[in-house]
């Protein structure tokens, strides 16, 4: 039996703890102080995720981490910018966009993304823990940010692109393009 619940992956670590600090990745923490506060502390809420092996766990923001995302306004259309970019090198580059020169306010919560041991070992990533961190998100709200539909249809074309392999769910897909067509991350 695992020592932990909750193992943060390497795929997590490089995003939200990079080495080269940046105002969008969780702040005033390490990635070991922040494992070992999602051990010790229950969660306010165990959301259930977008299939049976993902779990979402809402912490009240500990952190000066903020928000991933920020409305979109007449105001701040003009400091929108695109681009093709790659979550890592042996993923295909896709589209994404992001404000340059805005910056959120402080996220009131965090929700850890988690996969269980069994969907990590299928996607190549083993770990001890029952659970696995593959991502977190900075929120107002206590409630899911949307999965952005190119992550949706990553995850439809399976684990050799990058993906978990569950099918595309199209009532889910088009409360991710509604949400996603007024908000936009930021850099």
């Amino acid at each position: 039996m695992p020592s932990m619940a909750i193992t943060l992956t390497d795929f997590a670590r490089a995003r939200l703890f990079p080495r080269e600090p940046r105002p969008t990745a969780i702040q005033d923490i390490t990635a070991e102080a922040f494992e070992r506060y999602l051990n010790d502390h229950p969660p306010l809420q165990d959301l259930p995720g977008y299939a049976p092996f993902c779990r979402l766990h809402v912490h009240r923001n500990w952190t000066s981490t903020r928000c991933l995302t920020v409305p979109l306004s007449d105001g701040n259309l003009h400091l929108l910018r695109s681009g093709y970019e790659a979550r890592q090198r042996n993923e295909l580059p896709v589209l994404v966009r992001w404000f340059e020169g805005v910056v959120a306010p402080v996220a009131d919560y965090l929700i850890p993304i988690l996969y269980s041991r069994e969907q990590l070992m299928a996607e190549g990533t083993p770990i001890e823990s029952n659970w696995g961190i593959v991502g977190c998100l900075y929120t107002s709200e206590p409630s899911e940010i949307p999965m952005a539909p190119i992550t949706m249809m990553r995850n439809a074309l399976g684990v050799a692109e990058g993906g978990s392999g569950v099918p595309l769910d199209g009532e889910a897909y088009r409360r991710s393009v509604a949400y996603w067509s007024t908000h936009a991350n930021w850099r």
